[in-house]
């Protein structure tokens, strides 16, 4: 489908379907995502639409109104649909959709890409879009979902899900994540490393939404391990232990261990893993390196553990993903 439009040079029609009372933070970020997404040369990669039953003020949980530019009409040119959260009571308590809602949803083409951000999942799901399906949703809401829709797997561990056309994120911020994943997908890092900078975000945030239930914030006294993430992200080929990083933070490796835990939700050496990982991922997409350049300069060390953490994390061999991505 990528390949397609690419060719075509026609912008893929991403259309929000804003449902009151709608949450206006998840609201707000596919248009930015998605609207600051360009090529090299500036051009728009994507039309953004927001809609609802009908065009016009869409009242929010907060108080304030949104303006839908569109009505339900716009769902028929999607090419993909994003559901924002929302507090619509027949979805969120009796895990049913108005025939209004419904309606405008069988517009969607049979082809578009469905997703949805926080409770949005609960629109999809009591649509049966995530039927048999792997989902997400806010933590805080998930036994209320689980209830509702016995027949989706819900992980409410994660911070978004990827089953190939039907993608869903954690409560808020965590859109910010799924759509970044999805720019990413779509053309590449180069893009959605552009638009996260413009957005002051990490490209790509570790962990999942373990890391924000009842977890401890350390206190403000203590010494953060922050430059030291920063350091050791320009010296991913050297070795990288915690004796080192820990030296590097002027702290004892246990202090350190303790800390990195607290502030990143994982452990130092799974952290930098992962770093290793992204740099190896963009090396590929971008660089005109063989396999052993991209395995030394990234860290990884040989070709053999490139492949294996490549297969274990992203399901792809180095040079499937390369063949993937690189042209994106």
């Amino acid at each position: 489908m990528r390949e397609n439009r690419a060719r075509s040079g026609k912008r893929h029609n991403v259309v929000v379907l804003l449902l009151e009372p709608a949450v206006g933070f998840d609201a707000a970020i596919p248009p930015l995502v998605f609207g600051q997404a360009a090529d090299d040369d500036g051009n728009p990669l994507y039309e953004v639409v927001t809609c609802s039953l009908e065009a016009g003020a869409v009242q929010t949980t907060s108080g304030y109104s949104i303006v839908a530019a569109a009505g339900a009409e716009a769902l028929a040119a999607a090419d993909t649909v994003i559901v924002p959260g929302t507090a619509l009571p027949p979805a969120r308590v009796g895990g049913e959709l108005t025939a209004d809602i419904a309606a405008a949803l069988k517009k969607v083409p049979a082809t578009a890409r469905m997703v949805s951000i926080c409770t949005g999942a609960f629109v999809l799901a009591a649509a049966g879009v995530f039927d048999g399906h792997r989902a997400t949703t806010h933590w805080r809401y998930a036994d209320d979902f689980r209830r509702l829709f016995p027949a989706v797997e819900l992980d409410e561990s994660v911070l978004f899900v990827d089953a190939g056309n039907l993608l869903s994120s954690a409560g808020l911020a965590a859109g910010i994540d799924l759509c970044l994943h999805i720019v990413r997908r779509d053309h590449g890092a180069a893009v959605a490393n552009r638009v996260a900078r413009y957005c002051v975000v990490p490209p790509w945030r570790e962990g999942g939404q373990a890391q924000f239930i009842e977890h401890h914030v350390p206190d403000h006294d203590e010494r953060s391990t922050a430059a030291t993430r920063a350091w050791a992200l320009g010296h991913l080929a050297e070795p990288l232990s915690v004796a080192v990083l820990a030296a590097r933070a002027r702290m004892s490796p246990r202090t350190f261990s303790r800390r990195f835990l607290a502030e990143t939700g994982i452990s130092p050496g799974a952290w930098i893993r992962d770093r290793r990982i992204d740099r190896a991922r963009e090396l590929l997409e971008s660089a005109d390196l063989s396999v052993d350049e991209v395995a030394a300069i990234s860290g990884l060390g040989s070709p053999d553990n490139l492949r294996h953490h490549m297969r274990r994390g992203l399901g792809m061999s180095p040079s499937a993903y390369r063949k993937t991505f690189a042209g994106a």
